[in-house]
This record gives structure tokens, C-alpha cells and sequence, in this order.
């Protein structure tokens, strides 16, 4: 069944059932809608949408952080038969024009705090974006773009126009629905499309991997431009199960949401359950205060997850399932190997190949290894991407003979669970969140002290990895941390240099940083005692 389906049927069995519950707790506001007004409204946007002339195969972006409106636009959409543009919200205006322009957007969907982002490149994006929405507070929008809810209620009911009915567009599962922006290695998004075959698929494989019923409660914490939490979500709404948007992370707050909300299913990451633990384990936190026994089902994922957290975790929630996932956005997000809830007393493995999956590890010939061999990690399902679109010499490399090519290393222990041994190539991931050295380095390569600089990944319990940066100082030049940190302060929080050290960058013949060098002299007692937890 298409996911644009499922909407329409959870409409009908349950019109009256809450669908969404957003939760504001920094300003202690609540909004809700049910399945009725969620398909209502994804039906009156795509009506719209298609009296100002959006067809099959047009792109729409979407530009927002997690609100109540998210899901029944993106919804909308998908009734067209256009592709679904979600963009990180992390992005800088260089890389929302590159997305943009990738995608040849002809629909831009955004919300107040981008308004600057994109006034700064929005000449070169009217060269293709015909339709500026603006899914902010009335007031602050732009006088070139338009309110979304103005858009909707002046196209929704025109003499073209056919309301809150559904949108007559031919859709089948092997048809586009969605172009999501990943990065590869060098740091430059790649698009991934993704069919509405692989959408329906994330539906049935998280419910079967997690027994969602329509009594389930799911919170949703992560940003839903990514495939991660939106996918996990996907279980919950192939049974029209509720779903709590929180906005906002602290402790506290989610906590909060799980007992005042009811909520049974909760996906963490790494820092936020290292967050819970520390906050329970200095009593910031009392759980006799919560209702929390209606709580089954914690899982984790997007980043390696240290088996002393689980251990902790278990502690505290003696009775609570726990499962592990991985997954990629070239696979539908997570789930394409996942722990299982029977097997969480195994910790240490990323797991089994989910539902429907295939997965095998090989060396650099493409020979398949077995038992403790390291290789790389490929996988086969209905997940996978159709393509990367307009890429098609990275989509062979990725994609051969229908495996998915993760570029991941892996092992296969004797009873065949996969454990993950290293990441991409480089990329550091902090948090959940995918970072580039390369961007870093640029960035610091711009002060004029700096000789050179090579930023890597060293371990972190808490965080997966931080990124750390190894300085060359120019020759008659002094510098010291305060100076790195201060500088610093114009990239990202969550790019900013954690740990930083003072040396020279080892360079191969070619000129290329050799970071397996410095990995070993910067990192190696770090990785040693992360190793020593994984045993």
C-alpha cells in the first residue's frame, strides 16, 4: 500500500483520533491534529498545488524545523505525484542553493529563520523556484513569498479546484516520491531519490521489527527532514498510532512528554540517553515523579552506540525492550540491520539484516567474507535508492547488481551479527549529526597564522566521535587555544573544533593529509578504550 494510502485509510478508521501532538516546552504550548484534519489538509495543499500548475515529477523543498505542519505538507506533495525536497536546516546558503538548484525546485517551502539564508542567494534561486511559501507566523513573512495557509485557502476551493477531496493522480510504487540530500566524503550533498516503494517499505518494516499497534504512542525528538526518526515513525502510522513532535531537547522535557503524553516508543540518541542517565544519576531527575511504566520500547541508532550506555540504560529500565539500528538514507533510513528487541542482551553488534534485507560483508575483490573477516558492508532490499539523481558515476559505485554499497566496515561474528568496525572514509560523525573535515580545514586555512590543519574523528563515549583538529602553526607565528576557540566561534556549534593540538600535518607525496597517521598518534588510546567496551 502507498503511504499516500495509508493516510487516506487512517482517515477513515480513526477521523477523530489525534494524529500529531506538537509540544513547545520552552513555551509551554500544545497543538494537536487528528487523522482527519491531517489528510484534509495534505489533500486542500496538494489541490493547490495543482491549480497553480504543479504536475508529476515536480520538485517541491522543504525548508523547516519540526511543527505541526511538517508531515501534512510533505503529505501533500506526495498527493501530486511531485517529489518531496526536505532539506536540513543546518544548511548555509551555499548549500541551499546547491540542493535547490539540483533538484530544480520549482516550489520552495520555508520557515522564519531562514528568511536571511535565503534572501542571500534568492536571485539565483528565482532562476527556477516559481512558488515562495512561507510556513511562518503571518506577520513575519516576506513580501515574496506567501503564507502557506493563505495558499491553501485561496487555491483549495477554486473553480478547478477540488478541496478537501482526494487528488486524482495516478501513483504507482515504482514512481519518484522523494529527494533526499546526504554527503558523500568530500562533503558535497549528494541527492538521493527515493521511490514510493521504498517509502512503503520503511512502513512495514519498522512495524515489523517493533509490534507498533494503534495504541502505541511514538515521540518523536530528531529533525524530519532526515530519514531517521521519520521512518521509525512510519511504523506507528501504517496502524494510525499517535505521534508526539518534541520541540526542543533537554532531559527534562522529554521525560515530561513521555509521561504527561503516555508515550510507549521512544528513539534516543546517543547524547540524549547519556543526557537521561546523567540526569537521573545526579536526581536532577526523580522517576517516581513520572508515569513511565507505559514506556516498552527504547531504541537507538544513527551513530555506533557504546554498550556502558545499554548497560546503564538497563539499570534504570529493567523492563524496557531496547533494540539498535543502522541504516543509511540510501537505504530508507534504519532498519536495514537492526539488534532486534529478543536479542538486546547482545551488546556490541549493530545486528541482523531487518525484514526484507540482505546483508554481506566483502574485501576489496568483492569476495564475500566470513567469520571476524573486516570488510566492507553491502546490503540488498526493497530500501534501497533508486538512484542518486544526476549522479550517475557515484549511483554504479554505490549500487551494483542491486547491493548497496554502504562504504562501511563490518564484521560478521559466528552466529552472523554484524558488528561495525569504522565509518566512511573521514567523516566524523558527531551526535548524529554527519561532519566533513574538509569543511573545517577551509574554514581555519583562512586565518593568517595557519600553516595547516587536519581535522579528524577521535572517540567520544558520549557523542560517537568529536572532532579535533591538528594545527601548523606559520613559521615566526604564535598562537594559542584561546585564539582557535575565538575563531571558531563563526562555523557551526556543532562543527567547532573539541579538542585541539599543535603539530605538524603529515602530507603523502601527492599532498594528501595522511590522517591514518594521525588517527594513531592523536586518537589511539581514545579508540583503545572504546575498543576494550565493544569486546
Amino acid at each position: 500500500m502507498l503511504i499516500t494510502d495509508i493516510l487516506a485509510q487512517n482517515s477513515k478508521l480513526y477521523p477523530d483520533k489525534t494524529a500529531i501532538v506538537e509540544r513547545i516546552p520552552a513555551t509551554n504550548t500544545q497543538k494537536q491534529i487528528s487523522w482527519s484534519k491531517f489528510f484534509k489538509t495534505s489533500c486542500r495543499f496538494a489541490n493547490a498545488l495543482e491549480y497553480k500548475g504543479i504536475q508529476k515529477g515536480d520538485k517541491v523543498v522543504q525548508l523547516m524545523t519540526n511543527s505541526l505542519d511538517w508531515l501534512p505538507l510533505y503529505f501533500g506533495v506526495l498527493y501530486t505525484g511531485a517529489w518531496a525536497v526536505p532539506l536540513n536546516f543546518r544548511f548555509e546558503s551555499d548549500k541551499i542553493l546547491l540542493c535547490t538548484q539540483t533538484a530544480e525546485a520549482k516550489v520552495f517551502i520555508f520557515g522564519q529563520e531562514f528568511i536571511g539564508r535565503i534572501e542571500a542567494i534568492k536571485p539565483e534561486l528565482d532562476k527556477f523556484v516559481t512558488l515562495w511559501l512561507f510556513s511562518g507566523p503571518k506577520n513575519a513573512c516576506p513580501q515574496w513569498a506567501c503564507p502557506v495557509q493563505e495558499f491553501i485557502d485561496k487555491n483549495s476551493s477554486g473553480k478547478n479546484s477540488r478541496g478537501e477531496t482526494l487528488p486524482k493522480v495516478p501513483l504507482s510504487m515504482e514512481d519518484e516520491a522523494a529527494l533526499y540530500f546526504t554527503s558523500g566524503t568530500t562533503g558535497t550533498p549528494k541527492a538521493v531519490l527515493l521511490t514510493h516503494k521504498n517509502l512503503s517499505h520503511a512502513c512495514y518494516l519498522e512495524n515489523a521489527h517493533h509490534g507498533q499497534t494503534h495504541e502505541d504512542i511514538f515521540l518523536c525528538i530528531p529533525p524530519l527532514y532526515h530519514t531517521g526518526a521519520k521512518m521509525h515513525w512510519m511504523g506507528s502510522f501504517l496502524v494510525g498510532g499517535k505521534c508526539v513532535l518534541l520541540n526542543g531537547v533537554s532531559p527534562k522535557w522529554i521525560i515530561d512528554a513521555i509521561s504527561e503524553e503516555g508515550c510507549t516508543i521512544v528513539w534516543l540518541l546517543v547524547p540524549w540517553a547519556h543526557d537521561i542517565l546523567i540526569a537521573i544519576e545526579n536526581k536532577d531527575i526523580l522517576l517516581a515523579d513520572y508515569k513511565l511504566a507505559q514506556w516498552r520500547l527504547m531504541h537507538a541508532g544513527a551513530q555506533p552506540v557504546p554498550p556502558s550506555l545499554i548497560e546503564n540504560w538497563k539499570k534504570y529500565f529493567p523492563d524496557q525492550a531496547y533494540d539498535t539500528n543502522y541504516g543509511l538514507t540510501e537505504s530508507t533510513g534504519p532498519g536495514c540491520v537492526h539488534l532486534g528487541i529478543k536479542n538486546a542482551d547482545r551488546i556490541g553488534p549493530i545486528g541482523l539484516p531487518g525484514q526484507g534485507w540482505e546483508a554481506k560483508i566483502i574485501d576489496k575483490q568483492g569476495n564475500h567474507l566470513f567469520a571476524n573477516e573486516s570488510g566492507e558492508l553491502i546490503l540488498r532490499g526493497p530500501g534501497v535508492m533508486k538512484e542518486y539523481y544526476k549522479n550517475p558515476e557515484a549511483t554504479q559505485k554505490t549500487i551494483q547488481k542491486g547491493w548497496l554499497h554502504t562504504g562501511d566496515i563490518a564484521r560478521a561474528d559466528k552466529e552472523g551479527f554484524i558488528w561495525l568496525v569504522d565509518r566512511k572514509k573521514d567523516m566524523i560523525i558527531y551526535g548524529g549529526e554527519n561532519i566533513f573535515p574538509v569543511e573545517i580545514e577551509n574554514f581555519f586555512l583562512t586565518h593568517d597564522k595557519i600553516k595547516d590543519i587536519a581535522v579528524i574523528g577521535v572517540p567520544d563515549e558520549r557523542l560517537g566521535e568529536i572532532p579535533a583538529g591538528i594545527i601548523s602553526v606559520k613559521p615566526g607565528a604564535m598562537m594559542g587555544q584561546q585564539e582557535i576557540m575565538d575563531f571558531q566561534t563563526a562555523l557551526p556549534r556543532y562543527k567547532q573544533l573539541k579538542q585541539i593540538f599543535f603539530g605538524e600535518v603529515p602530507r603523502n607525496p601527492t599532498g594528501k593529509i595522511e590522517k591514518p597517521k594521525l588517527r594513531r598518534m592523536y586518537a589511539a588510546d581514545k579508540r583503545k578504550d572504546i575498543n576494550k567496551l565493544l569486546k
